[in-house]
């Protein structure tokens, strides 16, 4: 290899550590796809409640786009797990907000889990297990091997989830004063339009402080690894029996 070579193939190594990361943020984010899921179903709340005051219909066209979703990635036999996640999020809401008659009262659930997500990153992140490395960890076949194995993927998946949280407690910041003080379009049009740029900047965040990390360790191809080197020894151990027993049935028939 040639000075030369050198630069070219860790650049490669790069953009290949890029490629996966992004494919995995992909796959654990939902894409364009699943947040189109997770906006719809509010968009099309308030947008009908904006029109007529009516919370029934509000939340039952939201429901009603929630169930459509789901059906659609059955039929296409795709994963359902975004559009199920909309769906408990959106139901949750209805049941808040036709028990109470507040309209405000269908964003309060999602608000919670917002907050509470926002906390639950923060929170694992000091105690030294980052929510993010739970999340991934298994999307990138490492588990949690990063926990002590891998400190430069632990610390990126701090400022991950350092990133996600203080990004999520920012949203709740500015959306709870306004489930006080905002009425239910306003406040329902400014979740609507916090759903995407907060979400967007914390996957990007995420996939800048990863693209930099050491590479994950493939601790699923590790233990097919040692099961083949198991195996091997154990058919190694079997010839060599095999071996021993013959020379020794050879042995007893020329002392015969």
């Amino acid at each position: 290899m040639t000075s030369l070579d050198k630069p070219t193939e860790d650049a490669t190594q790069q953009d290949d550590a890029r490629t996966v990361t992004e494919a995995a943020l992909f796959e654990a984010f939902g894409g364009v796809r699943g947040m189109v899921e997770t906006v719809l179903p509010g968009l099309l709340f308030v947008t009908i409640y904006t029109i007529n005051k009516d919370l029934h219909w509000s939340a039952i066209a939201a429901l009603a786009v929630s169930l459509a979703l789901v059906a659609v990635r059955l039929v296409r036999r795709d994963t359902v797990k975004h559009a199920f996640s909309g769906v408990f999020g959106v139901a949750f809401g209805v049941l808040f907000a036709m028990f109470t008659g507040n309209a405000k009262d269908f964003y309060l659930p999602g608000m919670l889990y917002t907050l509470g997500l926002a906390l639950a990153y923060i929170i694992t992140t000091l105690a030294g297990v980052p929510l993010m490395g739970l999340i991934l960890g298994p999307v990138f076949k490492e588990n949690l091997s990063w926990r002590h194995r891998n400190p430069g993927r632990k610390k990126a998946y701090a400022k991950a989830s350092w990133a996600w949280g203080l990004i999520l407690l920012a949203k709740c910041v500015i959306l709870f004063p306004l489930y006080w003080w905002a009425d239910t379009a306003q406040l329902g049009w400014v979740l609507v339009a916090l759903k995407i740029p907060p979400f967007l900047l914390a996957v990007w965040l995420t996939w800048v402080f990863l693209a930099k990390a050491p590479a994950p360790i493939d601790v699923f191809a590790e233990m097919e690894a040692a099961e083949k080197a198991e195996e091997e020894r154990k058919a190694a151990q079997a010839g060599q029996a095999a071996e021993s027993d013959e020379s020794t049935a050879g042995r007893h028939r020329r002392e015969a």
